[in-house]
């Protein structure tokens, strides 16, 4: 069975940084890519992020670059989401997800999201 665990939300103040982690099982993690999105109320899903099977290429969202960093470990079948300067419009719900692929579909220079399995999500809240 395929599970994706995500952990490391909470409440932090603006500026201020997070780690997000989601670990995975039930599947040969390191034949993956994987992704970061997030869900809020008023702009639905968002895709951030995703890092290729082996960590050699990674994607951002283009609001996200430069504050947030994808990185996964293989031999730990864990990917991270490393928060900086976050904003109280970073408030969202932030899910981990599974690629069928080794590489991220790519489209006119965009990533596609395409996804098989989600994590249950982990709330991160931006407020002072």
């Amino acid at each position: 069975e395929v599970q994706l665990v995500e952990s490391g939300g909470g409440l932090v103040q603006p500026g201020g940084s997070l780690r997000l982690s989601c670990t995975a099982s039930g599947f040969t993690f390191d034949d993956h890519a994987m992704h970061w999105i997030r869900q809020t109320p008023e702009k639905g899903l968002e895709w951030l992020s995703a890092i290729t099977w082996d960590g050699g290429k990674t994607y951002y969202a283009e609001s996200m670059q430069g504050r947030f960093s994808i990185s996964r470990d293989n031999a730990k079948n864990t990917i991270y989401l490393q928060m900086n300067s976050l904003k109280s419009e970073d408030t969202a719900v932030y899910y981990c997800a599974k690629d069928p692929n080794r590489f991220p579909l790519v489209v006119a220079g965009e990533v596609s999201g395409i996804y098989d399995y989600w994590g249950q999500g982990t709330q991160v809240t931006v407020s002072s």
